[in-house]
């Protein structure tokens, strides 16, 4: 094994004809590199990936109007199963659940992502539950905060959260594309919102530290799919009777930024809690 000048370690293997057919097999099939496929088999194999979320741009950006993609559905695909973001544009809501990405738009349609559609701003993870928990009498968005509260055992590590089940009410939103250079506060006073009844359906999302709020939405963010995939977006208020709950624990965070000229002459100083706030519907 050397060790190259980019930090990086080069590792020479010797493979059965078996173990390298799969491997050229998989190689032709996905389009990935043997170095990506071999590096993503060690990470499992040593729980690696299981506990980080790799995510694209931050909230700071988010909140002044860098909503150019600047990565593809493709590319989210390679480091998780499971997460939640937006498209080019702030052009509705995004879902990953069980490796499919699925696009909310604002007219109410949902649609399967295609791998070359373009995202501003995603976090993504390898989900695998940690805890799971069942949640009964659900009364409404703040009474599920309240008892998420209660099962997460720190207040400083990221959590992924997996909620299943039948939603007797349920509201939420799903951003309209917007123009470049609009604040999200702007442009989320145009959302489209939407309440249904009896809807089975999973909600997707993450805990996030406080002191982490110029990087992610602060606290609970949840994106709805609904079972028979025609109802998606970003959860608002809830009632339910009865919900299995995943929770997953993440200390790693890898994050990727952006190069676009719009993210590099942005003024991210500030502290965008308040804004994001707003823009994100500030639950009742």
């Amino acid at each position: 094994m050397t060790c190259c000048p980019d930090s990086h370690h080069e590792l020479h293997v010797r493979l059965g004809d078996g173990l390298y057919g799969a491997l050229q097999e998989r190689c032709r099939r996905t389009g990935e590199s043997a170095s990506h496929v071999m590096r993503e088999a060690l990470a499992e194999c040593l729980d690696l990936e299981h506990h980080t979320i790799y995510q694209v741009s931050t909230s700071g950006a988010l909140v002044q109007g860098i909503y150019q993609g600047c990565v593809t559905v493709g590319d989210l695909l390679k480091h998780g199963n499971f997460g939640l973001g937006t498209f080019d544009g702030l052009d509705g809501e995004g879902i990953l659940l069980d490796g499919i990405c699925w696009q909310a738009r604002s007219d109410g349609t949902v649609q399967q992502a295609p791998n070359d559609a373009l995202a501003p701003f995603w976090a993504v993870t390898q989900f695998q539950a940690d805890h799971t928990d069942r949640l009964t009498d659900l009364t409404s968005w703040a009474d599920l905060t309240s008892r998420l509260d209660q099962l997460r055992d720190n207040a400083n590590l990221f959590v992924a959260i997996r909620l299943r089940g039948v939603f007797e009410r349920i509201r939420y939103r799903v951003a309209c594309k917007a123009e470049a250079g609009v604040d999200l506060v702007s442009a989320t006073n145009a959302q489209a919102m939407f309440d249904l009844e009896h809807v089975t359906g999973t909600l997707v999302g993450f805990w996030t530290p406080t002191y982490a709020r110029t990087i992610n939405v602060p606290g609970y963010h949840l994106h709805l799919l609904s079972d028979d995939h025609r109802h998606a977006g970003h959860v608002l208020e809830l009632q339910s009777r009865e919900l299995q709950l995943e929770l997953h624990r993440e200390s790693h965070l890898q994050l990727v930024l952006p190069e676009t000229p719009a993210f590099l002459k942005a003024d991210l100083s500030g502290d965008p809690a308040a804004a994001l706030a707003k823009a994100e519907g500030d639950h009742p």
